[in-house]
């Protein structure tokens, strides 16, 4: 070749070149995922789908998933849920029939143990652990309505686990053959700045429709770690005690003497839900659909019954809020309709918890309850201003990064905000009510004309008064609704869907928000959200004798 042909294939290789970097910079820069650093970020609305299912329709008892496949004590129902460290976790599960009906007995609960065989090795399984179990009932003092009493439920404890291992075990009672098939779960890493779990999903107002199927069909797809369930989870308070239901209870049933339940619903839905919880450990809180009051003022009763929390372990004295870490995460569970004010028992825990978390071995602070205090949509629209006035001054002085709600039902990510003002060191408040329940998708916003409720509408049962009202400052001050997107909403859609996080490291978190309706490698939202301790350090000085040290 000639020294002009090489001058020339050297220029045009040069030129090709340059032009292929131009591409993959531009192509880069074009689809970058945002940062928090980026913000704060004009409020964009996503347009609304109408060809979406705005209701859903839920799974009758006749389908499959739901119905009862194991004999006699055989286990069922079976789950995993964490406790404080990475050293235990809880194996719960059900035996034995329900009943419903006029002449109920409940179950001795006595007769069939609570045992779990455990090990590292599917075979043999060498350690054995024991718990307790109990029955509950649902009980309604009026002509005409049926009571229930569930089956058995058993909580096993199992204690001095390897982090980040895989276990295998088999629940039951193996004096009465009643053993289960062969699970396993993954232990949380070991708390540190550098370990985390790989995914954590987070997903809301659950119920057990059609819509709820795709939601965990493509939730299962991100093969989490640990699924995060804010609330609301069977919608069996959508129900008569007799099965017939409605996607709107006051609406239908406007004449009943209580607000009605029908169990079953629980039992349909932890039949569903165990081939991903058996395996994959969940986390629950409270929701308003879990309230369901009976006899004698109980409320909560099966919310409480059928799910293990860590309450003991995170000194909390009770099942509506409790604390745990995953890795370097500390996950802090607060309740939204028991009492809250500051002289409350859980003002008072979620001091010491706080003032007790180490954040050179749990960097990131996650604050995860029901009702959201940052909504833009008309659907319960500053319904939790109450707890929003007793708690967020205290969160936002430790320092908490994200604040994970359930309640309305689709979707919305605020900016960084506290006190209704676009604050760097503020957390990142998402919206996650979009599980795919049978109650109408929320689709309409404070915002728009019209759809701004009066303040005397919005009255706090848990506070016993009103707390929300007019803004005091800002674009919105005077009023009680913004008129147009609030600067605290920076993206918002009404869609089912689900949120998976994955912390990279002590200062970077990647959320990533995915629709039903789209491919599982598509998605709805996404932005990396970034810690500053160098800007926002903790702005609590603890004196001595404060909580922290008692």
């Amino acid at each position: 070749m000639s020294k002009h042909a090489l001058t020339m294939t050297f220029w045009w290789s040069f030129v090709f070149s340059l032009a292929t970097t131009a591409i993959n910079v531009a192509f880069t820069d074009a689809t970058r995922i945002p940062s928090t650093l980026d913000g704060p970020f004009e409020p964009v609305t996503a347009p609304y789908d109408v060809s979406l299912r705005g209701s859903a329709v839920d799974l009758p008892d006749t389908d499959p998933r739901v119905r009862r496949r194991v004999k006699g004590f055989e286990p069922e129902q079976i789950s995993v849920s964490l406790s404080v460290n990475y050293d235990s976790v809880w194996i719960s599960w059900i035996t034995g029939e329900f009943q419903i009906g006029n002449n109920i007995m409940p179950l001795n609960h006595t007769t069939v143990a609570s045992l779990v065989r455990y090990g590292r090795s599917r075979i043999p399984l060498t350690h054995e652990a024991i718990g307790y179990s109990l029955v509950y009932n649902q009980l309604y003092p009026f002509e005409g309505l049926q009571n229930y009493t569930s089956g058995i439920i058993h909580h096993v404890r199992l204690t001095g686990l390897k982090p980040n291992t895989r276990y295998y075990y088999r629940c039951g009672d193996p004096s009465i053959s009643a053993m289960s098939d062969i699970y396993h779960f993954r232990t949380m890493p070991v708390s540190g700045p550098r370990s985390y779990p790989k995914r954590i999903a987070v997903v809301g107002d659950l119920g057990l429709t059609y819509n709820t199927t795709d939601t965990i069909s493509h939730l299962k797809r991100n093969k989490p770690d640990l699924v995060l369930l804010v609330g609301d989870v069977t919608y069996a308070n959508l129900y008569l005690t007799n099965g017939t239901g409605s996607d709107c209870y006051d609406c239908s049933f406007p004449q009943t003497p209580i607000h009605e339940t029908y169990q079953p619903r629980w039992d349909y839905w932890g039949r569903f839900m165990q081939s991903l919880i058996s395996e994959t450990p969940i986390m629950v809180v409270e929701g308003n659909h879990e309230i369901e009051k009976q006899a004698a003022n109980q409320s909560f009763v099966a919310y409480s019954s059928r799910f293990a929390f860590p309450s003991e372990e995170s000194k909390s004295s009770s099942t509506f809020y409790y604390s745990f870490n995953a890795g370097g995460i500390h996950i802090i569970m607060l309740g939204a309709y028991v009492p809250y004010s500051k002289s409350a028992k859980q003002y008072k825990w979620l001091e010491k918890d706080l003032a007790n978390v180490d954040r050179s071995m749990t960097p990131w602070l996650v604050a995860v309850w029901h009702p959201p205090w940052y909504n833009s949509y008309k659907a319960h629209y500053k319904e939790a201003e109450c707890m929003r006035v007793e708690m967020e001054e205290l969160l936002y002085s430790y320092g908490v990064d994200i604040v994970f709600n359930g309640h309305v039902h689709a979707y919305e990510r605020s900016n960084r905000v506290y006190n209704y003002t676009l604050d760097p060191c503020g957390p990142v408040h998402i919206t996650v009510g979009d599980g795919g329940n049978r109650e109408k998708m929320a689709i309409e916003h404070a915002d728009e004309a019209g759809n701004c409720p009066e303040p005397s509408s919005i009255y706090d049962e848990s506070m016993d008064g009103f707390c929300a009202t007019n803004f005091t400052s800002g674009p919105a001050a005077g009023k009680f609704c913004w008129d147009r997107q609030p600067d605290f909403s920076a993206f918002r859609e009404s869609s089912f869907g689900h949120g998976i996080l994955e912390v990279k490291n002590e200062t970077w978190a990647l959320w990533t928000w995915y629709r039903n309706q789209d491919s599982t490698g598509k998605v709805g939202d996404q932005i990396y959200i970034v810690r500053q301790p160098d800007l926002c350090p903790a702005l609590i000085t603890l004196p001595k004798g404060s909580v922290a040290d008692i």
